[in-house]
């Protein structure tokens, strides 16, 4: 006799004769959830709170103890991932630093040694000595000679430093290049992608990153462009495998993704703040759940402490850039060319965005898709050659991104060096066209390199677009105020050009910011992420007003930031959280009707003919219905499960047995196999009346896998989550150009 729902319902909570409840009680199904799909988030949170429920229901001591023991195990993944991204952080910094200084020469008592190091001993103003470049090394006096000698080791080493990493990333972890964000904020929101968040990606990823930034590329390995926030999530994911809590629930393993990441922005530049509030703009990171900001507040600073305790700058502070302003005052006047840089940041960086874009199409299209490991190589050729060999005054383009931008942020100071000639009045026009033709070849290579098969960051590139324009329009503004320090514009400034009055350093800073805002449309992040990266907390309002500028204007060119860019590109079912209006259109506009629906007729299909199905059509779920009359909706991976078991226990009878999902069938029981409990038990159902505004609005909120509309019992149509993705990715013209998933697969 088949037992009914009730009778199961009732049986799970009798007690055993000890006062405890019985073991199937503890038995959470918990679906495996394949690449490609989404998670049922509603289904995740209740498993999650009937496994709570049950461990609190436990008699004595065990009822106690058991949910302590969870939480503690929670608390404890966080802080080995903080711990272990703040280490990993820290050494990559050392071993890029290393890296980068041996293209140019070596520390002759240590080879280990990077510049810095090696020269620690030496006085201000005194001869390093125990630094020797290549030719030194080799005894060559001959200056032509020297330079060629420089030259070829200098571009030798940058080609064997990228090429390694395109090879390991194409031979070993295919998903470890690029930046990580588009695939971590579509995971967040609940699509299924394990194979991005192996040990081996965590591994490749991380070497990967270290040679690419040493050779020179434009690019960087900042969380914020997502390498050391995919690193961070790689490594919880790792971590969480060992305890069955977050193993077996996806959306408990999501909190956890969550709080890595923002450890990860932590490690990235010393800002702990910003990278909580970088996964709650940025990542729309469950912004409505405390528990998760919390989550992300602790692993944050335990991996701000942990780099600090490593100290890999040697400086014992946490700041990347510190910056210090001749006044903390700013004049009324600045907001002119500080508006002017805000505009300027949002045209660029939408042009940033579009040529990024066409280069990956290209990309794709060409017989670069089949060669990665040349184009790296080649795009790799150029940049060093570039970057060394024109004239030697444009240093700007060849020292590594983070000394440039760290020089660029900083003011001219009588007790300190000159920054190749940034502080000489006599070279203002000199130093304002080589800091534009910086700007603009690192616009050009980062546009190419952002996209190449190695990992790649686009956060510290733009910092340096930005920071060389924001310098360059400072010089200019301080050469009109020394050429007419009596102009009414500069009354409130001291008559003497000589007492300085323009910070061209934080013109800088506000440069950086804008570029910033124009390429990634970040807001709140951005402004926190920037003054904990600078220090220069008296400044944040003229920050802000710039990034609100820059934003504005790169809306009004294209909606989307780079990231969304991406994932439209390729077309990951992820929502952003944007307001949606509609213009009169209701869910029958955007729904499939039923007769576009592969759906399960009751009392129809035998067990093989369901098994056959399944192969036959790759959704994750099918209505089942009777003569049209709403049954209720079974998912793929339950229906496979069972059926699974059917054919197992009785496979000569998988071609004569009927499946029904109802209470209402009318075959024999000996002639069907009742399939009521892989039935979905929380479907919403609407009117297709319902406006799409508000359709769309209840995917967004409360993390929707589909919807059905139904009219007096009647299924009439389906929207699943990817057709939502579908419509607010439709304004983009290259949606899915880089897609590798078949077309027909539901979200």
């Amino acid at each position: 006799m088949l037992l009914t729902t009730t009778h199961y319902d009732a049986e799970q909570y009798e007690l055993t004769p000890h006062g405890s409840l019985p073991d199937s009680y503890f038995h959470i199904p918990s679906a495996k959830y394949p690449d490609g799909s989404t998670i049922d988030w509603l289904q995740q949170d209740a498993a999650e709170r009937e496994r709570n429920q049950a461990l609190r229901s436990e008699a004595g001591v065990r009822g106690i103890l058991l949910p302590m023991l969870e939480a503690s195990r929670m608390w404890l993944v966080v802080i080995v991932t903080g711990i272990g991204i703040g280490v990993i952080g820290a050494c990559l910094d050392i071993l890029v630093k290393w890296l980068a200084d041996i293209r140019e020469g070596w520390c002759s008592h240590d080879f280990f040694y990077n510049q810095v190091t090696c020269c620690s001993g030496t006085d201000p103003g005194e001869i390093c000595r125990e630094w020797q470049t290549w030719s030194q090394h080799f005894g060559i006096k001959f200056i032509f000679l020297q330079s060629l000698l420089q030259a070829f080791v200098y571009i030798a080493l940058a080609i064997a430093f990228a090429g390694s990493a395109a090879v390991l990333v194409k031979a070993y972890a295919p998903y470890a290049f690029h930046t990580g964000i588009p695939e971590i904020k579509a995971i967040l929101g609940g699509y299924v992608f394990d194979t991005f968040l192996t040990p081996w990606t965590l591994l490749i990823k991380a070497v990967g990153l270290a040679l690419t930034v040493a050779s020179g590329l434009s690019l960087g390995k900042e969380a914020c462009c997502g390498p050391l926030v995919h690193v961070a999530c790689c490594m919880v994911n790792m971590i969480a495998r060992f305890f069955k809590q977050f193993r077996n629930n996806e959306a408990q393993k999501r909190k956890l993704l969550a709080a890595a990441a923002a450890a990860g922005v932590s490690v990235a530049f010393g800002s702990p703040l910003g990278g909580v509030l970088f996964c709650l703009e940025e990542l729309d990171a469950f912004a409505s759940e405390s528990d998760v900001m919390w989550r992300g507040f602790v692993a944050s600073a335990v991996a701000a402490v942990s780099l600090q305790w490593v100290d890999p700058f040697g400086t014992k502070k946490l700041v990347l850039f510190q910056v210090t302003f001749v006044d903390d005052t700013w004049r009324a006047f600045e907001l002119v060319p500080w508006l002017f840089l805000g505009v300027i940041g949002g045209v660029l960086g939408s042009l940033l965005i579009r040529m990024n874009v066409q280069v990956a199409l290209y990309r794709r299209n060409t017989i670069l898709f089949d060669w990665p490991v040349l184009e790296v190589i080649g795009i790799t050729a150029i940049t060093a050659a570039i970057s060394y060999l024109i004239h030697s005054k444009i240093v700007f383009s060849r020292v590594q991104t983070s000394e440039l931008v760290a020089n660029l942020f900083q003011e001219c100071d009588p007790t300190k060096g000159d920054y190749h000639g940034l502080c000489n009045p006599t070279a203002m026009w000199e130093n304002v066209f080589l800091l534009i033709l910086t700007a603009c070849i690192k616009f050009v290579f980062t546009a190419w390199t952002f996209g190449m098969k190695v990992p790649a960051g686009i956060f510290l590139p733009t910092i340096a677009i930005g920071a060389c324009l924001g310098r360059a329009v400072g010089l200019l503004t301080q050469g009109l105020y020394r050429a007419n320090p009596t102009s009414w514009v500069f009354l409130s400034c001291p008559p003497d050009p000589s007492v300085r009055c323009i910070s061209p350093g934080f013109y800088a800073v506000i440069g950086a910011s804008a570029m910033l805002g124009g390429v990634t449309r970040m807001t709140i992040s951005l402004v926190v992420i920037l003054f904990e990266l600078t220090g220069a907390l008296s400044h944040v309002l003229p920050i802000m007003i710039c990034v609100m500028t820059s934003k504005w204007v790169g809306d009004a060119f294209n909606m989307d930031g780079i990231y969304a860019a991406w994932i439209a590109m390729r077309r990951y079912p992820w929502l952003p959280h944007t307001d949606y209006h509609d213009r009169g259109e209701t869910g029958a506009h955007l729904m499939k009707p039923l007769d576009r629906l592969v759906v399960i007729q009751d009392d129809k299909y035998t067990v093989a003919e369901l098994r056959r199905l399944l192969i036959e059509n790759n959704y994750h779920g099918f209505p089942v219905v009777l003569q049209n009359q709403f049954v209720g909706f079974v998912t793929r991976e339950k229906l496979q499960q069972t059926l699974d078991d059917l054919t197992y226990s009785a496979p000569d009878s998988a071609e004569t047995t009927k499946c029904s999902f109802s209470h209402f069938s009318t075959l024999p029981v000996g002639n069907r196999v009742d399939l009521r409990e892989t039935i979905e038990e929380a479907i919403l159902h609407l009117r297709k009346e319902v406006p799409q505004e508000q359709v769309v609005s209840m995917f967004q909120r409360l993390n929707l896998r589909q919807v059905l509309f139904t009219r007096a019992g009647i299924l009439e149509g389906m929207v699943t989550k990817r057709d939502v993705a579908n419509l607010l990715m439709s304004h983009f013209p290259h949606t899915a150009a880089l897609s590798q998933r078949p077309e027909h697969l539901s979200a």
